[in-house]
């Protein structure tokens, strides 16, 4: 043993650093022994939360989808094999798609939480759809749109309780444009948050041909609980009442769930932001 190292039982050695023991230690071999064991442990952890990160839970309304593009794809390979490999390909997006991932809201009832995945296309101040019943002054809107990659699970922007529920049936325009807020098939609803009424309206768009809401009237929504889901590629429209500032810009990258659209009852102002 060198000078200044101390005697250490065969348990204690395996709490010094590895190139230490190797070097000193008179138990190298069981020292070697145990630390590759910690480190095949900590490989073998590392990959199972790498697979549980990665691999998300489907949401129950897609297993119907997902066993469909499956039994499809054995269908057509039967016929000419590479069509079976594109149709796994498509299953493995129809997975994809219908994924609903955990997620942490803030909960904090002066912040307007993104209702929807996907991109920032609009904030303007625009009168709200009649159904909605929330007046024909302008309110602040702010418009996510979702493409087919987008997780498409819809959650509630605001603490409240569901007022009014609307539908109205009309076109399956790009849901891109502006227009379709007002043209387009939709859903919305009225939430009495804390800071007045706000109006949230599920917006179906080109490929989207349905539009679910499990929410019903009178129902409390938390922030950030789940209330909807549009299939395949949409827009979500949140119309918020005076005193509310944006906190994202255009063209910005929202997550349901966590991205702060809005705030209410800050005294910093509407905050200019910019791209890159």
């Amino acid at each position: 043993m060198g000078p200044g190292i101390p005697a250490l039982s065969p348990n204690s050695c395996c709490l010094l650093p590895l190139a230490h023991c190797l070097k000193h230690c008179p138990h190298r071999r069981f020292t070697l022994v145990r630390w590759r064991e910690i480190i095949r442990r900590c490989r073998k952890m590392s990959l199972v939360d790498t697979i549980r990160s990665t691999l998300v839970p489907i949401h129950r309304e897609g297993w119907k989808f997902v066993a469909g593009f499956f039994v499809a794809s054995l269908l057509l390979g039967a016929a000419w094999q590479p069509l079976m490999w594109i149709g796994f390909i498509l299953t493995a997006w129809c997975a994809y798609f219908f994924r609903d991932p955990e997620r942490m809201t803030p909960q904090d009832d002066d912040l307007v939480i993104s209702p929807a995945d996907g991109r920032v296309s609009a904030i303007a101040m625009v009168t709200p759809p009649v159904e909605l019943e929330l007046g024909d002054q302008p309110m602040m809107r702010i418009s996510v749109f979702m493409n087919v990659f987008n997780c498409h699970v819809n959650r509630a922007p605001m603490r409240g309780r569901v007022s009014r529920i609307a539908y109205r049936a009309g076109k399956f325009l790009n849901a891109d444009l502006d227009k379709a807020s007002q043209e387009n098939e939709r859903n919305g609803l009225v939430i009495e948050s804390a800071h007045g009424r706000i109006g949230v309206v599920q917006i179906a768009g080109l490929v989207a041909r349905r539009i679910l809401c499990w929410t019903t009237m009178n129902d409390s929504l938390e922030a950030g609980e789940r209330f909807g889901l549009i299939r395949f590629g949409s827009r979500l429209d949140v119309f918020l009442p005076a005193g509310a500032e944006p906190r994202v810009s255009v063209g910005q990258t929202a997550i349901a769930g966590e991205t702060v659209l809005a705030e209410f009852g800050s005294a910093k102002g509407p905050v200019i932001s910019r791209r890159g």
